[in-house]
């Protein structure tokens, strides 16, 4: 078959898209990727050797302004376009991610009659997907409690694809068990400063506490320098880095996590049976990080704290609490372990494949 997959914007649409990409590559059905045509897309593509197709996207107008105006016609030209390279392409399928770079190729597809499936990584669905939905032929999700704010005759839980390098290191990590106090923190793409800012000193505070404490903190770019020197005049263990590609190698070394609980954190966190404190991007679109720790923290693997009542003593003290009660900490790896669906990507691939 021909398939198309629209898996442009960020980084949480891409790589899903991209292990979905592959799995289906490698049943023998001839693959191209549409994206948006961001910068960030074409470092996250780089051993993509197969079709590409870029349509310029923004973002769906949310009220009636000269902004919004504006943002209706690129929406308009995102269709137009998608509608001309279909016709030529010819998919018979049409896989799509979510996220204003999902519109015009789905909105093209309706108008040309190709069956679409689509995936919402969150639990609340965002935007693009809540407008799409009534398009597609099937929703997929990655969170099973989304099939309760979505309408649609078929929704498919699937969980959320991840990429493949993350697979045999999360099956080699083992349990937590014996290996000594390692915390993972990461910031976040987005909101990172509050997290890097409270979560540092409070892990200055821990370090007193918690003999042979390791620390792995991914910064951003804009927090890397301060955060490494408030470690270094702490004497604290600690590797910061402003990014870091190869994450399965801290995820294996990580006992207890601190994020934010974005759909691809709680994936490969679950994955690796992270124990995980999280602390919600209060600034995300309806509210949906929130939803997402809740609803790992109900399967008895992480923890929720909010932002608005965050300090360095509060975290400071919840985790001391964890790491002196080890096993609490098993435990809630177990639960994170139960919840991963390490299979995601098979399973939307045999979706795509089987669509009735």
């Amino acid at each position: 078959m021909k398939i198309a997959v629209a898996c442009g914007g960020t980084g949480g649409h891409i790589f899903p898209g991209l292990a979905t990409a592959g799995i289906l590559r490698g049943h023998g059905h001839d693959v191209d990727l549409w994206l948006a045509g961001r910068d960030v897309e074409s470092l996250s593509v780089v051993a993509w050797d197969g079709g590409i197709v870029r349509i310029k996207s923004s973002g769906l107008p949310s009220s009636l302004s000269l902004r919004s105006v504006g943002a209706l016609f690129n929406v308009i030209g995102a269709v137009t376009s998608s509608i001309r390279i279909m016709r030529s392409a010819k998919p018979d399928r049409l896989l799509a991610m979510g996220s204003y770079a999902s519109v015009g190729p789905v909105l093209a597809a309706r108008y040309l009659g190709v069956p679409v499936i689509l995936h919402e990584a969150n639990v609340i669905p965002g935007r693009a997907i809540s407008f799409l939905s009534r398009y597609a032929s099937v929703v997929a999700t990655g969170f099973s409690e989304t099939k309760n704010h979505i309408k649609h005759r078929r929704i498919c839980f699937t969980g959320m694809p991840l990429r493949s390098s993350m697979l045999p290191a999360a099956a080699e990590a083992g349990q937590r068990g014996g290996k000594p106090p390692c915390l993972l923190i990461m910031g976040g793409s987005q909101g990172a400063h509050k997290v890097n800012e409270i979560s540092s000193e409070a892990v200055c505070l821990l370090a007193r506490s918690c003999p042979g404490l390791k620390v792995i903190h991914l910064t951003g770019s804009a927090d890397e320098d301060m955060v490494r020197r408030r470690y270094s005049d702490a004497g604290v263990d600690a590797e910061v880095y402003a990014f870091l590609k190869g994450m399965e190698l801290a995820y294996a070394r990580a006992s207890l996590a601190v994020c934010r609980s974005g759909a691809a954190s709680c994936a490969e966190l679950a994955l690796y049976g992270i124990p995980t404190l999280f602390i919600p991007l209060p600034s995300a679109m309806r509210d949906h990080q929130t939803a997402n720790a809740r609803s790992v923290a109900a399967r008895g693997g992480a923890l929720m704290m909010s932002e608005k009542d965050l300090t360095p003593s509060k975290l400071n003290e919840e985790l001391d609490r964890l790491f002196k009660d080890t096993a609490r900490l098993d435990t809630m790896s177990s639960n994170m372990r139960n919840i991963a669906t390490a299979d995601a990507a098979a399973k939307l691939a045999g979706l795509v494949e089987r669509l009735a």
